[in-house]
């Protein structure tokens, strides 16, 4: 397992927030992971009764936005086993230090205050990946993470292109690779763009293979799409931001929601990338389940 101590002992004030080597950013970005350094470690809206105040915000105007929860996690946990917390959010927010609480502030930039921490971070990220990237992004989010002394953040892979800033507090960030198949199976990911977001199950004996990286104040880390990915808190609490977007890439998501289906037909499928017009077909084939599953969805939210 390599351990990455990050360290910006050799940054200068600077305008930006974000800093990353632009020729690593090309090289790696959306395919393995890398280390930046930020410059919001300091930033007010990140300061705990700042946090108070958007969660009162989020629950009076947009609740389903605000996600905690408390208790012991293990690494291999579904979301969906996690307790939700005793305490009311604010009563959580206000013992942080001590219950084990998770809390997950999505869609941050909804509120007016932290909308330009999305616009801003979006747009130095932009500014290194080339202009071609605005025309190939279909949601842009930001997301502010606060979570308790020793936390576990359970192993999963995500959808989005993500950008995880540490604010506050030291934690450990485990990333492994997405296209080892013995991390990753074709199964997991089929499984995943299909119908179960907690598909991706955790391998203790692979644990090796991740690179893990020791997050502080003033550093972050690139997680690509479907990198799997799990964290460790330190024994202090921890403030992160993220700043991430999904890509318009349905011929890849909708091949592998395709190969779900056939691999439950008995069918062994081509994962892929490995044939385009292969994908192309299976993309449109698969299309209107993909529709009928959304519409179902908003007519019952």
């Amino acid at each position: 397992m390599a351990v990455v101590a990050i360290s910006n002992s050799n940054l200068t004030k600077s305008d930006r927030w974000i800093v990353a080597d632009p020729e690593q950013f090309r090289e790696k970005f959306n395919e393995k992971s890398f280390e930046v350094s930020h410059y919001l470690a300091t930033h007010p809206l990140f300061q705990l009764p700042k946090l108070m105040e958007l969660a009162d915000r989020t629950l009076k105007t947009r609740p389903r936005d605000l996600h905690y929860d408390a208790g012991n996690v293990r690494v291999d946990q579904r979301w969906d086993e996690i307790a939700k917390s005793p305490f009311s959010a604010q009563e959580a927010l206000q013992r942080v230090e001590n219950c084990g609480a998770w809390f997950v502030f999505s869609s941050a930039q909804r509120d007016s205050e932290y909308r330009v921490l999305l616009d801003r971070g979006l747009a130095e990220i932009k500014a290194l990946s080339g202009p071609e990237i605005d025309s190939q992004i279909m949601v842009e989010d930001i997301i502010i993470f606060v979570t308790s002394p020793k936390r576990i953040t359970t192993y999963h892979i995500d959808r989005e292109c993500n950008f995880l800033l540490q604010i506050r507090g030291t934690k450990t960030l485990h990333v492994f690779d997405r296209e080892d198949r013995e991390v990753l199976p074709e199964e997991e990911l089929e499984k995943f763009w299909a119908a179960d977001f907690n598909a991706a199950v955790y391998k203790p004996h692979l644990q090796h293979r991740a690179t893990s990286y020791k997050l502080r104040p003033g550093m972050g880390v690139h997680i690509p799409v479907n990198c799997p990915h799990w964290v460790e808190n330190d024994d202090n609490v921890s403030i992160s931001l993220s700043v991430n977007f999904q890509f318009k890439d349905p011929l890849r998501a909708n091949a592998y929601r395709a190969n779900f289906l056939l691999r439950k037909l008995g069918v062994h499928p081509t994962p892929p990338g490995q044939s385009p017009v292969l994908d192309t077909v299976k993309s449109y084939t698969i299309m209107p389940v993909v529709w009928a599953k959304k519409t179902c969805k908003r007519m019952t939210a």
